[in-house]
């Protein structure tokens, strides 16, 4: 039998009992962004690493707001939340070079939700032939790539492309027809 040493797993047993509040809420106050994982922090919402990936990359996007639905956000939270999703997209794109993203919510427990209270959007990134039988059969997912070396690439990609946003028109496109309110 062969061994596979995942040494970064230890943590996640002795993390095994859950702090008291809302990670969610504690980890952007505790003002220790690279312990945390924390990449970025935008007006209404903040951007971390996933402490326990599907994939190298994982990202969670989550409003300051504790609310535990999307569609009990303020309009102004819920959209700074989309903001937040399409910019870790491009520094995603730009860093680690994906092929492809899953991009979801898990709303409630019996759809997943790992933390119910607090809404946020995983951010999965994903590459031809990532998925092996080593999850299946085995269940042992196989990282390759260190958290703290993906922090520091993702990192540095926030830094750059967030004071960079991409020019967006207004105007619709051609032969779009405008609502009338």
């Amino acid at each position: 039998m062969r061994v596979l040493w995942a040494p970064w797993r230890m943590a996640y047993l002795k993390r095994a009992d859950r702090p008291a509040g809302c990670i969610f809420c504690l980890k952007p106050r505790q003002r220790r962004d690279a312990t945390n994982l924390l990449l970025h922090r935008g007006r209404l919402g903040f951007v971390m690493m996933n402490l326990f990936p599907y994939n190298s990359g994982h990202l969670l996007i989550v409003p300051y707001a504790h609310a535990g639905a999307l569609d009990t956000l303020p309009d102004a939270v819920a959209l700074d939340l989309l903001g937040l999703t399409s910019l870790s997209l491009r520094v995603l794109r730009h860093t680690v070079k994906p092929e492809g993203f899953n991009v979801g919510l898990n709303l409630g427990r019996v759809a997943g939700a790992g933390i119910e209270g607090h809404v946020h959007v995983h951010i999965v990134p994903r590459w031809n032939g990532d998925t092996n039988f080593m999850p299946l059969f085995a269940e042992t997912r196989v990282m390759p790539e260190h958290l703290d070396a993906t922090y520091r690439k993702l990192r540095r990609g926030f830094a750059r492309l967030a004071a960079v946003r991409p020019a967006r028109s207004a105007a619709a496109p051609p032969g779009a027809r405008r609502i009338r309110r």
